[in-house]
C-alpha cells in the first residue's frame, strides 16, 4: 500500500496516522493516553516508545541514515534469519535480511489504551537470493503503558528451516556508566570482546568497557537500574534461550558511521535473542513464536 492506502485503510484519527521520510521510508505514528511511539514499515522496526508519565523508554541514534535498504541504528532492530555475521561461510547482511525489507502491515487497531499492529513478511527476491524461500514471519506489536514484541516464524518448505533471531533493542538511558543489569547471574556467555572465551557472570552487569556478550540457556528476565532516571526497565521473555547485552564504548562508536562518537553513553543493548548453540531448527509446517515484554518501573525519590 502507498501512503495515502495505509492511512485510508489503517489510520485512526488522532491515534494513528502514516508518514514519509524525504527518502520516502513510511512509519506510523502513534499516539494513545497511554504512549507515543514511531515505527517504520521497513524492517516492522520501532524507533521511540514512550510510556506516558514516562521518558523516552528507546534510543534511535541521531545520526542513523533513515533511507531505503539502509539499517536503522538503534531502536527495536529485528533480526532474522541470523544474528550478526552469518555463520554457513556465506555472505549477507549483517543481523539478516529482516531489518532491511519492507514489512507489510496486516493489521491495526485500538484494543482498550493500546494499539495493536501486525507486520508480515515473506520471501522477497533478495530472501531467495540468500536461499530462504520457504517461511513467513508475522510481528506483533502491543503498544502502551508496557510495550510487547511478539515475532512467529513459519516453515512452509520440505527441509527443516534453520535460522538465529533477535530483538535487538536499544534502551535509553542516562548514563551507561551509572546503570546496572540484573538477572544474568550465574549465566555462562561467550564475550566477543575476548575471542568467544566461555566465561560466568558475576553479579550484576556494569558497562565500564566495550562490552559484547551472548549469554547462553538462559530465560531470565532482565531488569535495567537506571539510577539517574530514577527508574527500573524490565525485559520479560519467553521462547527466547539467549539474551546478548551490548553497548560499543567510545572506542566502538567512533567506527560507527550511524552513530554520533558522543552518543554510546546514551543506551544499552538488552537483546531478547535465539542464537549460537541456541539457534532454532523448525520442521516442516511448524511455527515458532518469540516474545519479549517490556515494562518500566519508578523508582521512588
Amino acid at each position: 500500500m502507498d501512503l495515502a492506502q495505509l492511512n485510508e485503510h489503517f489510520g485512526l484519527p488522532g491515534v494513528l496516522a502514516f508518514d514519509a521520510t524525504a527518502s520516502g521510508l513510511i512509519k506510523a505514528e502513534i499516539t494513545t493516553p497511554q504512549a507515543k511511539a514511531t515505527v517504520y514499515l521497513q524492517g516492522a522496526h520501532l524507533t521511540a516508545w514512550e510510556p506516558a508519565g514516562q521518558q523516552p523508554v528507546i534510543f534511535t541514534s541521531r545520526k542513523t541514515e533513515l533511507a531505503p535498504g539502509k539499517a536503522i541504528r538503534g531502536g527495536i532492530p529485528v533480526c532474522f534469519p541470523w544474528f550478526a555475521a552469518r555463520h554457513d561461510g556465506k555472505t549477507g547482511p549483517s543481523h539478516g535480511f529482516g531489518r532491511i525489507q519492507d514489512w507489510t502491515l496486516a493489521f491495526a487497531a485500538l484494543a482498550g489504551n493500546d494499539i495493536h499492529l501486525t507486520f508480515t513478511l515473506g520471501p522477497t527476491e533478495m530472501s531467495r537470493g540468500l536461499g530462504f524461500d520457504h517461511f513467513r514471519l508475522a510481528y506483533q506489536l502491543i503498544i502502551g503503558q508496557t510495550l510487547t514484541m511478539q515475532l512467529t516464524v513459519a516453515n512452509d518448505g520440505a527441509p527443516p528451516l534453520l535460522f538465529e533471531e533477535a530483538l535487538h533493542t536499544y534502551y535509553k538511558v542516562a548514563d551507561v556508566h551509572e546503570i546496572t543489569v540484573a538477572g544474568l547471574e550465574g549465566v555462562t556467555y561467550l564475550d566477543k570482546n575476548d575471542l568467544l572465551q566461555a566465561k560466568k557472570q558475576d553479579g550484576a552487569i556494569s558497562i565500564t568497557a566495550p562490552t559484547d556478550r551472548v549469554y547462553l540457556n538462559t530465560t531470565a528476565t532482565c531488569v535495567i537500574h537506571d539510577t539517574m532516571s530514577k527508574r527500573r526497565i524490565h525485559v520479560a521473555k519467553t521462547n527466547s534461550n539467549t539474551t546478548v547485552v551490548w553497548n560499543p564504548w567510545e572506542s566502538g562508536a567512533k567506527k560507527l558511521a550511524d552513530m554520533d562518537p558522543s552518543e554510546w553513553h546514551e543506551f544499552v543493548a538488552v537483546e531478547t535473542v535465539n542464537a549460537a548453540e541456541d539457534t532454532i531448527t523448525l520442521a516442516p509446517g511448524a511455527s515458532h513464536t518469540m516474545q519479549a515484554h517490556i515494562s518500566v518501573e519508578g523508582i521512588p525519590a
